[in-house]
């Protein structure tokens, strides 16, 4: 296995790269198979036939999209998908809305919660309150 940004190689459990201490998976300069440099927006590496494709890997200790996605259809009235998200200021309101309305508005929350659980799983939201992927 090789770095993905700096094209050095990789002992297959490492987190980091030690030689420009990219995290392993990030980047896009050099084949994670063979090591040899690729043109931007190559979608196989001409050294080896690899699929640059294949070589997209979530970080470590990523969150799950489907965890994320199945809190926000089943428990979003309560805004438990964005707490796991990290989005503490839309999973606040989310739980307001539902508990200072005595439930009566619970339903506009479990809407919201069942729209961003589907956007979730198809993918329109693909990253938490920090930037980070997330992970299938």
């Amino acid at each position: 296995m090789y770095c993905k940004n700096c094209g050095s190689a990789l002992d297959n459990n490492a987190a980091v790269c030690i030689h420009c201490g990219v995290p392993n998976g990030h980047g896009e300069r050099f084949c994670s198979n063979c090591g040899a440099e690729v043109a931007p927006g190559a979608a196989v590496c001409m050294a080896c036939g690899y699929s640059l494709s294949a070589q997209k890997v979530a970080a470590p200790g990523a969150k799950s999209k489907m965890t994320a996605g199945l809190l926000g259809i089943f428990l979003g009235a309560f805004g438990v998908h964005n707490f796991y998200l990290g989005y503490k200021g839309k999973a606040i309101a989310q739980l307001l809305i539902t508990l200072l309305s005595c439930f009566m508005l619970s339903e506009v929350s479990a809407i919201w919660g069942l729209i961003e659980g589907i956007m979730l799983l198809s993918g329109s939201i693909n990253t938490d309150a920090d930037g980070n992927p997330l992970g299938d």
